[in-house]
């Protein structure tokens, strides 16, 4: 049998390949298969059916943990981000220019925060705002050369770098949960059994802007 991946004889992409994040959430279902090995294992004796019932239990509080998990790791994003905003809004001031902190973004923070159903969704939209304020206080800065020399502002913006690394490792904390979590809704026959009777879909993770994108196609040097 030939090797399904061979590295010298490639498929080669010359113009590359841009990919995307598919923001769908997929439900985790089960079939009349899941209900007939479940009848099945009370049929072969009380035991195999306890024995399976208390995995259910387990499965169930796995799942609860992970959603613990999940939050916490969705609430270290959302610290960072705040500590972001509140950076940027003080770098805003000592330019004295007229950047607009729009106030919606702090309640948006606090309203995702609250752990609303579309939080993963609010939560790259915040991140992109952000973005695109930092990216309007540095073109101020650039049209101002001499304010880069400024200690406070020049203190303000190592802090939003800094700050822009941690937001990128707790998303990368926050993609790792995700990605477990959406893995065992279709682990069958526990899990999945589980999850399909809970309801639980599968969840979108971290999606960089559009803006973000071609801006990292861009010629920097």
């Amino acid at each position: 049998m030939a090797n399904e991946l061979d590295e010298l004889y490639p498929e080669l992409r010359e113009e590359g390949l841009d990919t995307n994040v598919i923001a769908k959430k997929i439900p985790a279902t089960v079939g009349f298969g899941s209900t007939l090995f479940e009848i099945l294992l009370w049929v072969c004796g009380i035991i195999p059916g306890i024995i399976f019932l208390f995995m259910k239990i387990n499965a169930k509080k796995h799942f609860d943990q992970l959603q613990q998990k999940i939050q916490r790791n969705a609430s270290q994003i959302d610290n960072y981000l705040e500590q972001r905003v509140v950076v940027l809004q003080n770098c805003a001031r000592l330019l004295d220019k007229a950047i607009d902190l729009d106030k919606s973004t702090f309640e948006n923070i606090a309203k995702y925060r609250s752990g609303g159903t579309d939080s993963d969704v609010a939560r790259n939209e915040i991140g992109a705002q952000v973005d695109t304020i930092s990216r309007d206080i540095n073109i101020a800065m650039e049209s101002y050369p001499d304010l880069q020399a400024h200690r406070e502002i020049a203190d303000a913006m190592q802090q939003n770098m800094y700050l822009q690394r941690e937001i990128t490792a707790a998303r990368e904390l926050y993609n790792d949960t995700i990605d477990q979590w959406n893995r065992d809704i279709f682990a069958w026959p526990t899990k999945k059994i589980v999850a399909a009777k809970n309801g639980y879909t599968t969840r979108i993770p971290f999606i960089a802007s559009q803006e973000i994108k071609e801006r990292a196609k861009g010629v920097f040097f």
